[in-house]
């Protein structure tokens, strides 16, 4: 049964503005350490996909918090969640503390789908419950 549904699209000039005001602080606030890895790794190949990975975490975790209706509150964070890949490249969730627990308190578990383009990304999150 789906609990929530919650999707972002994010204009990558606009992430690009963020980066440059804050001087790439705003890396740390969004990603977890295993995104950071990913996203650093990225970054030295090519600085443009470094930041199209950034972007769709951002648009992804933005999406999360609309599915399981919660914003930006406690327990959603911008770290407490992580989209990560598996060895084929599809997207997964993974959650850490507080929210961890209420995924499986709620049992609540979410779909993530993630696209982008030359100047925007896109994320789509379905949350359902699990029974």
């Amino acid at each position: 049964m789906i609990y929530g549904i919650g999707n972002d699209l994010l204009v990558i000039a606009r992430m690009e503005k963020t980066f440059e005001r804050t001087g790439g602080r705003i890396v740390q606030r969004i990603l977890g350490p295993n995104e950071t890895r990913v996203y650093e790794s990225r970054l030295k190949r090519n600085e443009r996909r470094g930041l199209a990975y950034l972007c769709t975490r951002f648009a992804a975790k933005e999406a999360f918090s609309k599915a399981i209706g919660l914003g930006m509150h406690f327990p959603m964070t911008w770290r407490s969640v992580e989209i990560l890949n598996d060895v084929s490249g599809r997207p997964y969730l993974v959650y850490h503390g507080e929210l961890a627990k209420m995924m499986k308190e709620k049992n609540l578990q979410g779909q993530v789908t993630l696209t982008d383009e030359e100047n925007m990304v896109s994320a789509v999150v379905i949350v359902t419950l699990t029974s």
